[in-house]
């Protein structure tokens, strides 16, 4: 295969329209009637949204290539490295955990609902321990890198990422039950919803979606999941059903007097591959290689982010019920000077 092809092929994978080019060259477009040729038809969905968010950003003049750059280099520097990783990932799971699956599931609408609830839940996990786990964090860290929120946020991951979380969540499924043709269903719906979740306010300036918001995740709630605010901290771990986020007490409605500030909260260079991708991995090196002993720096490899050894801990958890009871004991005195006021 020369360059040529390689890079067609790349152009028609990033885009998702394979699937339409053998159907238009076939002059054969029965398969939309399958659920395989259904799923290769939408394809090209997130894609275009993301062309429209550019387009949109360069008509209201608020288009930064900065805003993009770093993530599509990720993009790129992950198809190279990781196409294969996860796929095998989720076979091997499937292979593994299917004989000891507590039930047995079928493919209809009714057991969907369970798979997609299970799923959720498997998600949960693998995300809630990816924030809670510095060694995950590592892992994880290269998503919540950049400042600004657009659809090119969804292809920013550590190419170890997407093996771990398939991993987790995979597993999870198969032991519940959860058939396997059911469960790519399922990843393929929240794969698409998962993406969606991080269009930009050149698409949807409110990503509150009206009445789904109470209903649903939607792109304000992740909006809310990627901000560094001290409220925000650690929450909506959910993709699409918030019902573990719920249950957990991790469910955060985005405040219209509290925009979303993006990012991490240490210092660093959104434009530099190497502090993006490798920054959280250095700087945990660092601190397993000072700590005195050998519990401490195990520790550091599974106490949440900010977790130290001398008991100066700045965790997420802390930073953020620190701001919620100065929220609360502020509010009285807020109150009677406004009463006084008044």
């Amino acid at each position: 295969m020369n360059i040529f092809d390689i890079l067609k092929d790349e152009f028609t994978g990033f885009f998702g329209i394979g699937h339409w080019i053998e159907m238009y060259k076939a002059n054969d477009y029965s398969s939309l009637n399958t659920l395989k040729g259904f799923q290769g038809a939408i394809g090209p969905l997130i894609p275009l949204i993301l062309i429209i968010e550019i387009v949109r950003g360069f008509f209201y003049k608020r288009f930064k290539i900065e805003d993009y750059r770093m993530n599509f280099i990720i993009f790129v520097i992950n198809r190279f490295i990781s196409r294969f990783i996860s796929i095998a990932a989720v076979i091997f799971c499937i292979r593994l955990f299917t004989p000891f699956a507590v039930l047995k599931s079928s493919l209809t609408w009714y057991w969907f609902i369970y798979g997609y609830i299970i799923w959720e839940f498997a998600h949960f996990v693998y995300h809630y321990l990816g924030h809670k786990v510095r060694l995950f964090w590592c892992l994880h860290s290269t998503h919540h890198a950049p400042q600004q929120m657009n659809l090119s946020v969804t292809f920013a991951h550590f190419f170890l990422e997407a093996p771990y979380a398939d991993v987790i969540r995979t597993s999870i499924c198969i032991l519940m039950g959860v058939d396997p043709l059911l469960l790519g269903i399922i990843m393929f719906v929240d794969g698409t919803w998962g993406a969606f979740i991080h269009v930009g306010e050149n698409v949807l300036k409110d990503g509150r979606m009206g009445f789904l918001n109470r209903i649903i995740l939607t792109p304000s709630h992740h909006r809310v999941h990627h901000a560094k605010n001290p409220l925000y901290m650690d929450t909506n771990f959910c993709n699409l059903l918030n019902i573990w986020d719920r249950v957990f007490g991790t469910f955060q409605y985005e405040k219209r007097a509290e925009a979303p500030v993006y990012g991490i909260t240490r210092e660093m260079n959104p434009h530099s591959f190497t502090d993006v991708y490798f920054g959280e991995i250095t700087l945990l090196a660092k601190d397993v290689w000072k700590a005195p002993g050998l519990k401490n720096k195990l520790l550091y490899l599974v106490m949440p982010p900010g977790w130290s050894h001398t008991g100066e801990h700045k965790t997420a958890k802390q930073v953020r019920r620190a701001f919620l009871q100065e929220q609360t004991s502020s509010a009285p005195a807020s109150t009677e000077k406004a009463a006084m006021q008044a």
